[in-house]
C-alpha cells in the first residue's frame, strides 16, 4: 500500500502536474491583479493585525479571528517538521521556492478568500458556509462546476483526518515523548479532550481560542529562531547566498547530506510550501467565508496576510535557522533536524524545549482549524446532520494518530492536499476575471479605504 501510494504521490507532485500548475496559477493571477499582495500589503497587515474587525459586518467571527483560525491550520508541523524535510531532500536551495510559493501564493489566496465570501452562503443553523465548494458550483456554475464542488468537498473531508489530525498529533506525542519521555498514548489522551471541548463548539469557540494563542506561540517561536540567527550573523550574508545560489544549480554532497539536484530543490520546496500555507487547496476560502464583513475584497486583504505571516516569516525563521547553523549538512531530517539547529544555538536545552513547545502549539492549532475545515465539507456533501457525527470521528482520529505509525498516512495527505487543489486552481483560473474585475472596482471606490463605510 505504501508503495502504491509513494507512486500516486510521486505522479501528483510530480513536474508535469501540480506543481507546475500552482505556480502558474500563483504567477497569472499576480499578473492578473497587477501585483496586489505586494502593492496592498502593509494595508492588508494593518486591516487584520490593527483594524481586527468591520462595524457592520455579516458573518459569524471577526477578521482578526478568520484570520487566526486560517493561521491555526496553517502554522503547524509543515513550519517545523515540513520546512526541515524540504531542506533535506531539496538542499537549502528548497527554502528559496518555498518564499517563490509564498509569494506568488499570496496571490492565490487573495483569490480563494475574496470567492469563499463572494459565494458563501447561510446553513441551516444560520451560521456563513462558503469555500471552493461553493465557489465552484455557483460561480463555475453548471455540471461541470458542480462536479469540481463536490470533488473538493469529498477530497477536503478525507484530507482533514491526515494533515490536519493524526499528522499533527502524532507528532506532538512523538515531540513530547523524545523531550521529556512521556507515554504517547498519555499525550493523545490530553490533547484529545483538549481539542474536544474546542471543536465540539463550532466555529466561534475555535475562532476565540485560535486569536488568543496563535499570537503567542507564532511570537514564542520566532524570537527563539531569531536568537539562533542573530547568534550566528556572520554565517547569515553565506547562508543567504547558499540559498539562492542552490536554488538554480543544486547542492553537492557534503557531511551527511546526500546532495541533490534542481528538480528536487523546487519539488520539495514548493510541496513542502504549500503543505505549510495551504495556497491552492482553498481551504483559506473556508475560513474567510465565516468573517463579518460585507466586501469580500476587504477579507480577502486579510486572509492573504496569512501567507506572508505562515511562509515569509515563520517558515523563513526555521529555514534561516537551519542553515546558518550548518545542521543541515548532518544528514538528520524532519523535526529532528529542526531541534538539532535549535540545539546548536540556544543553550542548554533551551533549543529541544522551544522546538518542542513549538511544535505542541502549532500542531494542536492546526486540529482545531481543519476540524472546521472538514466539517464545513460535510455540511456541504451530506447537510447539517453530518456536521457533529464528524466532529465526534475526527476527536477519536485525533487519539488513535498518537498511537500509530503514520508513514502511509503522511502520503496519503499529500495525495489528499494535491487533489483537493486540483478542482480548486481550475476554479480560479476561471473565476479570475470575475476576481480582477470586482477588485478593481472596489479600490476605484473613493472610500475603500474607510472601513467604517460598506455598501
Amino acid at each position: 500500500m505504501q508503495d502504491i501510494l509513494s507512486r500516486i504521490s510521486d505522479f501528483v507532485w510530480g513536474p508535469f502536474l501540480l506543481i507546475p500548475l500552482l505556480l502558474l496559477t500563483g504567477l497569472y493571477l499576480t499578473i492578473m491583479l497587477r501585483g496586489l499582495q505586494f502593492r496592498r500589503l502593509f494595508y492588508a497587515l494593518w486591516l487584520a493585525l490593527i483594524r481586527r474587525k468591520e462595524p457592520g459586518g455579516v458573518g459569524d467571527i471577526t477578521h482578526y479571528q478568520a484570520l487566526s483560525t486560517a493561521l491555526a491550520a496553517t502554522v503547524g508541523v509543515g513550519n517545523i517538521a515540513g520546512v526541515a524535510t524540504a531542506i533535506h531532500f531539496g538542499g537549502p536551495g528548497a527554502l528559496f521556492w518555498m518564499w517563490v510559493t509564498g509569494l506568488v501564493g499570496m496571490a492565490t489566496k487573495y483569490s480563494e478568500a475574496f470567492l469563499g465570501v463572494r459565494f458563501r452562503r447561510t446553513d441551516a443553523r444560520g451560521e456563513q458556509s462558503g469555500g471552493p465548494m461553493f465557489y465552484l458550483t455557483y460561480g463555475v456554475g453548471g455540471r461541470f462546476g458542480a462536479t469540481l464542488g463536490v470533488l473538493f468537498a469529498v477530497f477536503g473531508a478525507l484530507a482533514a483526518f491526515g494533515i490536519g489530525n493524526m499528522v499533527q498529533s502524532n507528532s506532538v506525542a512523538d515531540a513530547i515523548n523524545a523531550q521529556w519521555d512521556v507515554p504517547m498514548w498519555l499525550t493523545g489522551a490530553v490533547i484529545t479532550v483538549l481539542a474536544a471541548v474546542v471543536i465540539l463548539g463550532g466555529i466561534k469557540s475555535i475562532g476565540a481560542v485560535t486569536s488568543a494563542f496563535v499570537p503567542v506561540m507564532i511570537v514564542f517561536y520566532i524570537l527563539g529562531a531569531l536568537w539562533i540567527i542573530i547568534a550566528n550573523v556572520g554565517e547569515l550574508p553565506g547562508a543567504l547566498a547558499l540559498i539562492f545560489t542552490d536554488a538554480f544549480t543544486g547542492t553537492a554532497a557534503t557531511g551527511g547530506f546526500a546532495g541533490a539536484g534542481v528538480l528536487l530543490a523546487i519539488r520539495y520546496g514548493v510541496a513542502r510550501g504549500i503543505f505549510s500555507n495551504e495556497s491552492g487547496l482553498g481551504t483559506g476560502g473556508i475560513a474567510a467565508a465565516a468573517a463579518k464583513t460585507t466586501e469580500p475584497a476587504r477579507q480577502a486583504l486579510v486572509s492573504m496576510t496569512q501567507t506572508f505571516i505562515d511562509t515569509l516569516v515563520v517558515v523563513s525563521m526555521t529555514g534561516l535557522a537551519i542553515v546558518v547553523t550548518g545542521a543541515w549538512r548532518s544528514g538528520e531530517n524532519g523535526a529532528p533536524l529542526t531541534t538539532l539547529a535549535f540545539s546548536h544555538g540556544l543553550p542548554g536545552q533551551w533549543g529541544g524545549i522551544v522546538v518542542t513547545i513549538g511544535l505542541v502549539f502549532f500542531a494542536f492549532s492546526t486540529l482545531l482549524g481543519w476540524a472546521y475545515y472538514g466539517e464545513r465539507c460535510m455540511d456541504r456533501l451530506f447537510g447539517r446532520v453530518a456536521v457533529t457525527p464528524y466532529r465526534l470521528l475526527f476527536i477519536v482520529l485525533i487519539f488513535t494518530g498518537t498511537v500509530l505509525e503514520l508513514q502511509t498516512v503522511w502520503t496519503f495527505s499529500d495525495i489528499m492536499n494535491g487533489l483537493m487543489a486540483l478542482p480548486n486552481l481550475i476554479g480560479l483560473i476561471l473565476l479570475s476575471g470575475l476576481v480582477v474585475r470586482e477588485t478593481r472596482a472596489y479600490f476605484a471606490r473613493p472610500d475603500w479605504r474607510d472601513d467604517t463605510v460598506s455598501r
